[in-house]
């Protein structure tokens, strides 16, 4: 039987050159395909195509969101801290624990979309 391998979740956008620079120099994503009003971004095995779209059509709620599980997003955060702090204010959630055994971080893009990055908590000792 087919595996299935990994989900690449399109992002409708209405400008492909800011979306693509977002991702690209914010993210740190890479360039896989460019061709008009389409781009395949990638980093390590996580990655989205881009669709311009214009005029955008409403999305439910006004984003997109997606997750990207990362082997640590502490250090993900760290890299990405000195381009995260020029974003718009309320547009970074700095990494913390969730109810539901992940920490995670979250950034708004240009265009609303929201990507949000985590990793499993660590087990921690429980003291007697």
């Amino acid at each position: 039987m087919p595996q299935l391998r990994y989900v690449t979740p399109f992002l409708r956008v209405p400008d492909i050159e800011i979306a693509v620079t977002f991702l690209t120099d914010t993210l740190g994503f890479k360039v896989s395909i460019r061709a008009g009003d389409y781009a395949f971004v990638y980093r390590d095995e996580a990655a989205f195509r881009l669709v311009e779209d214009e005029p955008l059509t409403p999305r439910g709620g006004g984003r997109y969101t997606s997750y990207i599980d990362v082997d640590d997003v502490d250090a993900l955060y760290a890299e990405l801290k000195p381009k995260l702090d020029l974003l718009p204010v309320g547009h970074v959630m700095a990494p913390c624990d969730q109810t539901y055994g992940q920490r995670d971080m979250a950034v708004i893009g240009p265009d609303g979309d929201l990507i949000a990055f985590g990793s499993p908590i660590s087990a921690k000792p429980i003291s007697a």
